[in-house]
């Protein structure tokens, strides 16, 4: 199973990325998809997730500027951040709930970076 993040670059203040994330193997099904980040020196935090219904759930610091969404159909979940701010810089990972075989467990994508300039 492997995540394949894309999308980070460098932008500026009030820019916009989209970052995409797809699911590759056998994973019969996709539970929860969600996005975190880590910025240097810190710890790992929750952006949004959202369910395999599409109900989602956001960080407090990204409500209104982050949309998250999902295509069941290409096992890819995207985030689309406008509005940017230097303080949304960080490296950003994939993470799905999902079932291989007879299990259930939780998958991490290898990260990509989103630098925001002021």
């Amino acid at each position: 199973v492997q995540l394949q993040a894309s999308g980070g670059g460098l932008v500026q203040t009030g820019g916009s990325l989209r970052l995409s994330c797809a699911v590759s193997g056998s994973i019969s099904i996709i539970n929860d998809m969600g996005w975190y980040r880590q910025a240097p020196g810190k710890q790992r935090e929750l952006v949004a997730r959202i369910t395999s219904g599409g109900r989602t759930n956001y960080a407090d610091s990204v409500k209104g500027r982050f949309t998250i969404s999902r295509d069941n159909a290409k096992k890819t979940v995207y985030l689309q951040m406008n509005s940017l701010k230097p303080e949304d810089t960080a490296t950003y990972y994939c993470n799905v709930d999902g079932l291989y075989g007879f299990s259930w467990s939780n998958y991490w994508g290898q990260g990509t970076l989103v630098t925001v300039s002021s």
